[in-house]
């Protein structure tokens, strides 16, 4: 009987210091075995933002913490393993380096397969710990660092379609959340302050709405609730903008999201397509739900993560590696990190296409 692979993920490209084991199953959709994420929020909360320095040091003080206990949670050996993936970019690259030596160093001490991988590859695969998932498909990324669309035809080949042409939607609701006084990290919880506001109090701009394809672009949102925030007095008021904050995002991406499945249905043309939606934000439920809403009108089948699995973590990680090692296509040891590394490397350079932070 064939051994079932047992891959070591390794997440290190930010502010969460992760390690997980998954292994394969036959039915295409592998067994989490562990998957622990140690967040840094205490750390960087005073700052209101991520210190990479402070970032890396402190994934140099859990790092070894965090794999015993994955370990010891998985039920397996470290000799069980057989091969370790670790995130190599995008990211910080203080950050990464911690993450991606001590992947490597495991992986030769085993004397197994070193796999580097793509932390955006990891979230577009992320799907795929939960549900078979076959190509092609749509992907709508996004989180902290990158907002974008790509036609995902298979392992490793991406076409992207659309993406932010400066600001990633994530670090909107961030800095949004930070205005309100929302405490750091003020993102995931501006929905809930959301709900106790007016959406339409509050006019807010819809950037490049009707052109530029399906990029992106959050700049002038961010402005807009800059010169709003410096004159509201009120806690009501904040509600108000922050509803009116999200309202403003989910029309933006509605829009372009039907912009993207025409696109994508140029080149794709069965009678359904897979829409999914990847990232730290996918984690919001009302854009959750507009985008199952529009992907149903569209005959899009809509695929998200479960929650725990949309922020950073390194069972995502491991799934790529596992990807991977089925077909063997490994790393060497001196695979460099990369703080820009795009999923599609013919597109157009432009801010949001390939940039964790």
């Amino acid at each position: 009987m064939k051994k079932k692979a047992i891959i070591l993920g390794i997440e290190s490209s930010c502010d969460e210091t992760a390690v997980a084991l998954i292994e394969e199953n036959a039915n295409g959709v592998p067994s989490i075995l562990s998957n622990i994420v140690s967040s840094q929020v205490d750390i960087h909360k005073e700052f209101g933002g991520i210190v990479p320095e402070l970032a890396a040091r402190s994934h140099i003080e859990k790092i070894d913490l965090i794999a015993k206990k994955a370990i010891k949670e998985s039920g397996k050996k470290l000799e069980d393993v057989d091969a370790v993936a670790a995130t190599a970019g995008p990211g910080l690259i203080v950050c990464l380096s911690v993450g991606l030596n001590f992947g490597k160093a495991i992986a030769s001490f085993l004397n197994k397969p070193f796999i580097a991988v793509n932390h955006l590859e990891g979230h577009a695969l992320s799907p795929k710990l939960v549900t078979k998932l076959d190509y092609p498909y749509l992907l709508l990324l996004i989180s902290g660092g990158h907002s974008q669309y790509l036609s995902v035809q298979g392992l490793g080949k991406y076409k992207r379609l659309g993406t932010t042409i400066d600001d990633a939607v994530g670090e909107a609701f961030d800095k949004t959340a930070k205005l309100l006084g929302i405490e750091f990290p003020g993102g995931p919880f501006l929905e809930k302050f959301a709900e106790k506001g007016n959406p339409e109090k509050f006019k807010l701009p819809l950037p490049i709405i009707n052109k530029g394809g399906c990029n992106l672009s959050f700049a002038g949102l961010k402005t807009a609730v800059l010169k709003i925030s410096k004159e509201i007095k009120t806690k009501k008021d904040k509600y108000d903008l922050a509803a009116s904050f999200q309202k403003t995002v989910e029309t933006i991406l509605y829009k372009k999201t039907q912009v993207a499945f025409k696109e994508f249905q140029k080149k794709n043309k069965k009678k359904r397509n897979i829409f999914v939606v990847a990232g730290g934000v996918a984690a919001n439920k009302k854009i959750r739900k507009i985008l199952t809403d529009l992907s149903i009108k569209e005959n899009f089948d809509p695929i998200f993560p479960p929650l725990d699995l949309c922020g950073d973590n390194a069972a995502m990680i491991a799934m790529v590696g596992l990807e991977k090692f089925k077909i063997k296509k490994y790393d060497s040891f001196d695979h460099p990190a990369k703080p820009r590394w795009p999923l599609d490397s013919k597109a157009i350079f432009l801010k949001g296409a390939g940039v964790k932070l």
